[in-house]
């Protein structure tokens, strides 16, 4: 019998290994990929020199900064202020509050607002996909209005709304007072801000993030170019956003993703657009030359096989339940080690998804990161015969 293979632990260490996993629940381990990593070990190879007032490149994997210079002072983020005007009209439809195929209200304020436009006409109806990539595509103005209109009733009152998602994301040196970017008091943000919010719309909202790759769009047969000149320069490069106003100075958020390796770099305050260009894909070109991404686990492979007893099934498959992706200075994969925390015996039921141990990452035999492992499939609770036997044997064992 396959009992008779068992090589069981005594009970104060099963109850040791249940109060691991309690604490684990409890301190935040959670059953996710790479970006619960705790650290990133840096590259010795120097970011590039970037000519702008604040900068900053964000690895998407850890969640880490690779490089900023004065991330954290407040700046007018003009039109790169839309993202957080998308976040927020993201959400709303992903909670089904409307969908993207209903109409919005063009009203006088929407349609007098200056700076750049969509072209919409007053008294008007569009379709909330249109607006959006109206203000995503062409940077229109009188489309952010619209749709801040249409989600709270009132540009002010969006605002708030905006404010709220800033602080649920941790936007520690954000403050919106318009949908638009426009130059108001009070209205800041800062690069780290920035990269962090178009992470944030890449991860939770892959499904219109697509439309951030567009290079042009045509609404009211007047077709307008994307402004981010990367989307033609670099076929990796699939967002984000321009931004400029006369004391703003020129502004663009830039993303890319390369065998696996996501990057996000903003740059505000330049002196050109010829200049923002070349030193966000500058940042991209370090990040990529400097760092790789490398797959530890995929989430279709177990990572190994525990006993079981109690259950239906006397084995079951451990893994991660997304792939588990870490990112390193390139060419240095070999110094990454994984060391599995796990009980040979488990007790049935096992939930699938349910935490049952962790796989902590060292890099050149210093800590990592720290990973949930969970069980790939479930197991139910065994008959009462099954569980008979299996408590007789545990006497014995």
């Amino acid at each position: 019998m396959v009992f008779f293979r068992w090589r069981y632990k005594s009970l104060l260490r099963t109850i040791e290994f249940s109060i691991f996993v309690l604490l684990s629940l409890c301190l935040g381990l959670q059953a996710r990929g790479a970006e619960e990593i705790s650290g990133l070990e840096r590259s010795s190879l120097p970011p590039p020199k970037i000519e702008a007032k604040s900068w900053a490149l964000l690895d998407l994997n850890s969640g880490s900064m690779l490089a900023e210079g004065n991330a954290d002072q407040r700046i007018e983020p003009a039109s790169l202020s839309k993202l957080m005007t998308a976040f927020v009209v993201f959400n709303e439809l992903k909670k089904g509050t409307f969908a993207p195929s209903d109409m919005a209200h063009i009203s006088e304020k929407a349609w007098r607002t200056g700076g750049s436009r969509s072209f919409v006409e007053v008294n008007s109806k569009v379709s909330v996909e249109d607006l959006l990539k109206g203000m995503i595509v062409q940077s229109g103005n009188d489309a952010s209005v619209a749709l801040a209109e249409h989600v709270a009733g009132s540009e002010d009152s969006f605002a708030l709304i905006m404010n709220q998602h800033a602080e649920r994301l941790g936007l520690a040196n954000s403050n919106f007072k318009n949908s638009t970017g426009l130059t108001e008091e009070g209205h800041y943000s800062s690069a780290r801000d920035l990269v962090i919010l178009a992470s944030a719309i890449i991860q939770e909202f892959p499904e219109y993030y697509q439309w951030y790759s567009l290079k042009e769009f045509t609404y009211n047969n007047i077709t307008q170019p994307n402004r981010n000149k990367l989307l033609y320069r670099d076929s990796s490069v699939d967002g984000v956003k321009t931004g400029y106003t006369s004391t703003a100075g020129y502004c663009l958020i830039g993303s890319a993703e390369r065998d696996g390796l996501r990057l996000i770099a903003a740059v505000t305050g330049a002196d050109g657009p010829r200049q923002r260009t070349n030193e966000v894909h500058s940042l991209l070109k370090y990040g990529y030359a400097a760092y790789q991404s490398h797959l530890v686990y995929d989430s279709a492979t177990p990572v190994a096989h525990v006993e079981v007893v109690m259950g239906e099934q006397d084995a079951l498959a451990v893994g991660v339940s997304d792939d588990l992706r870490v990112t390193v200075p390139r060419g240095n994969t070999d110094k990454l080690k994984a060391e599995l925390g796990l009980e040979e015996l488990h007790t049935a039921p096992i939930a699938e998804g349910q935490t049952v141990g962790s796989v902590k990452l060292t890099f050149d035999d210093q800590p990592f990161g720290e990973y949930a492992l969970v069980a790939l499939h479930a197991v139910p609770e065994g008959s009462w015969w099954q569980r008979a036997i299996d408590t007789v044997m545990l006497w014995f064992n």
